[in-house]
């Protein structure tokens, strides 16, 4: 069957290039089900966006829509038809609501039943007819994180639609969109292009080349391969290497249908000031790239990706030096009067800023991080605690500085500078600047105790705060971040392997907010965390969730080292160990007849069963497993733990353990719940599936 490519276009305002990436995913969502729902058969689906458009490609489109069986069913055979054979007025009613005949019934088995079934058949049709309704639903369904409406129209959009190409092959899909009607109809690029009445496409196939006679390269990714090869080329021209991350590339290659890229320079004078506060004037503010030296040093260049043609390149660079000695002008004015006050002396300005409402201002968040941390540092790295108080005491300080008023983005970053030239020690300085890490999801954690230990109070008052006034997250919705900072909280006491436990670090975090919430609310906490930990450990490293399960219940009271250390010895017992599965099965048995109650110590004058003696003895030989759990040997426990199997198996295939003797019944289940207790002790055996 010959197919052809569906094209839809739409052209609008300049749309904001943070819009378009999101935009392109649902784009290429939402064709592909709309397609599918309208039964449209398609080979493959491409997206294109510039600031001016938003293109789908669909190839492999047939001419007609697919056909479609239905089985509907209907009432009981028996209800159906007479003892005749004959349609009864159920069979009747049933037909005639399904547009066919009762004599086009047919009968079918479902469950241990027979009933009438009606068998809908709907041909397909020509996909001309069909595309108009699927690309106008394809349109009014594209999500934004804003929306406007204009003019009389009643439709939202990103910004404003001045056109729209629709075409199947070379054939218009005819469609209204708002006062808007679909043709064949684009515009190329909004300055370059000497068609400004627009340009017709010939075809689907002769698109791309269409817009790119006019100055358009529609693909952002080969406009970002562009960008890509210019920048190096430019960069290295004067010695450098082009400085950019994959989300800067990405904005600016939406920013641009024609991307020409220029080298600008500015007056090495600048390079005095942090390589943090210029970077962030250029790439957060001008979305310039830098332009680094082979030791990672800023050089006093940066590239300007511009919307014009290169013939334009020296307007281009000296509108931008312009702008840009304009903006370090003003970074080194706040950066020079910053300077003049010490971070210590704007304690008192955190007094004026409030945290939140309910819990007061930025000083008593700080006083908060102080006590925490002092606490903290004391319990788990003493010689580091006036360290940590120092550093949780200006952590926060360089939030009231004209810098980070001006480049927020700079927090912690600045503080460290500031710090330094306060004669601060360069531990408290750094730590200043490293108890924003993690950042989010795969990020470094700080090198330095004194950063992690002020990262941990940070975070931990933030999340014990807001819980106890009830502005916990919901679904979706965690404006305060909290869940992020929990991962945080994890990833740090993992990678520095601190001895202490999550139900600790909150009942620390706890003691600096009483009377705000609630006595109770620490129980509620410890469950936030241990469903964190829970996707941390299946998503980020990789463990199965039958593992994970066994010892998420010790989350709370275990330091999570521990909870790590169980897991890959469990891992690599269950994947290598041949009696692993007997093990499994054996303690399962236990697991399976322990009584939740409590029950009196076992009393081995009543064991008078040679199964059951040697049981005991079994379970007297492991309690050696407690030790080895203290000293972190959980290899060594579970091989102590395999000496169960057989005395377990044979108690069970010899012995009855209830028994019609009361006493003797109680004396056998307290024996079986000391052996559960003894290896539950490691990991809960009852959640493990088998291995291979």
């Amino acid at each position: 069957m010959k197919t052809k490519a569906v094209l839809l276009e739409i052209g609008t305002e300049e749309i904001p290039a943070r819009f378009l990436p999101g935009a392109l995913k649902s784009l290429k969502d939402i064709a592909a089900s709309e397609f599918g729902r309208s039964r449209i058969g398609f080979g493959g689906i491409r997206t294109y966006a510039t600031p001016r458009r938003l293109a789908l490609l669909v190839d492999g489109v047939p001419g007609m829509q697919e056909g479609r069986v239905e089985e509907v069913f209907g009432p009981p055979k028996n209800a159906a038809f007479d003892e005749n054979g004959k349609p009864t007025k159920a069979a009747v009613g049933f037909a005639r609501s399904q547009g066919i005949k009762p004599e086009d019934l047919v009968i079918k088995k479902k469950g241990k039943g027979e009933y009438v079934v009606a068998v809908i058949e709907e041909k397909g049709l020509p996909v001309m007819e069909v595309l108009p309704e699927v690309l106008k639903k394809i349109v009014q369904s594209l999500h934004f994180p804003k929306t406007m409406r204009w003019g009389d129209g009643s439709m939202r959009f990103a910004r404003p639609i001045h056109w729209v190409v629709a075409m199947l092959g070379d054939k218009t899909v005819d469609f209204e969109l708002d006062g808007i009607k679909s043709g064949k109809l684009t515009w190329g690029h909004r300055f370059l292009s000497a068609e400004k009445d627009g340009v017709a496409v010939k075809d689907t196939d002769s698109y791309k080349e269409v817009l790119r006679k006019h100055y358009v390269i529609v693909d952002q990714d080969e406009r970002r391969d562009l960008i890509l090869k210019q920048a190096g080329a430019l960069a290295s021209s004067v010695s450098g290497t082009s400085a950019h991350d994959d989300e800067l590339l990405s904005i600016v290659a939406c920013l641009v249908e024609c991307p020409v890229s220029v080298l600008g320079s500015f007056d090495e004078k600048y390079l005095e000031l942090p390589d943090e506060l210029l970077s962030s004037v250029m790439t957060g503010h001008q979305k310039y790239f830098p332009v680094k030296d082979a030791g990672g040093k800023l050089k006093n260049y940066f590239i300007v990706v511009s919307n014009t043609k290169e013939e334009n390149a020296d307007t281009v660079r000296v509108g931008s030096e312009r702008v840009i000695r304009a903006r370090f002008e003003d970074a080194r004015f706040y950066y020079d009067e910053d300077r003049r006050t010490t971070l210590a002396s704007r304690l008192e300005a955190l007094r004026g800023v409030t945290f939140h409402d309910r819990l007061g201002t930025l000083y008593d968040k700080t006083t908060r991080n102080r006590t925490l941390a002092g606490s903290l540092a004391e319990g788990i790295r003493p010689e580091t605690k006036d360290s940590v108080e120092r550093a949780a005491l200006l952590s926060k300080t360089d939030l009231v500085t004209g810098v980070v008023k001006e480049f927020p983005e700079l927090q912690g970053v600045m503080g460290r500078y500031y710090a330094l030239n306060d004669g601060e020690d360069p531990g408290v300085a750094q730590a200043i600047m490293e108890h924003y890490l993690p950042a989010f999801s795969g990020d470094r954690v700080p090198e330095g105790d004194v950063g992690a230990l002020v990262g941990l109070a940070d975070r931990l008052d933030n999340i014990a705060a807001f819980f106890s006034i009830d502005l916990k997250p919901t679904g979706s919705e965690d404006p305060f971040a909290l869940r992020r900072q929990a991962l945080a909280v994890m990833a740090i006491l993992i990678d520095k392997g601190y001895q202490i436990s999550v139900r600790r670090l909150i009942g620390a975090a706890l003691e600096g907010l009483k009377g705000i919430g609630p006595e109770d609310i620490e129980r509620e906490i410890l469950r936030f965390f241990e469903q964190r930990l829970e996707g941390l450990l299946l998503d980020s490293k990789g463990y199965s969730l039958d593992l994970v399960q066994s010892v998420i219940g010790l989350s709370a009271d275990a330091p999570l080292s521990e909870i790590i250390g169980r897991l890959d010895a469990l891992q690599a017992f269950k994947k290598s160990h041949s009696a692993y599965n007997d093990f499994l099965m054996a303690i399962k048995r236990v697991r399976n007849i322990t009584p939740e109650e409590e029950l009196s110590p076992v009393d081995k004058a009543l064991l008078k069963a040679e199964e059951e003696r040697d049981l005991m003895r079994a379970l007297e030989s492991v309690k050696a497993v407690e030790d080895m759990i203290t000293e972190s040997n959980y290899a060594g426990a579970l091989e102590r733990l395999l000496g169960l199997t057989g005395p377990v198996n044979n108690f069970f295939d010899k012995v009855l353990v209830m028994d019609e003797d009361m006493a003797v019944r109680g004396n056998r289940l307290a024996l079986l719940k000391d052996i559960w207790a003894t290896a539950s002790a490691l990991a809960d055996f009852s959640k493990l599936s088998e291995g291979a």
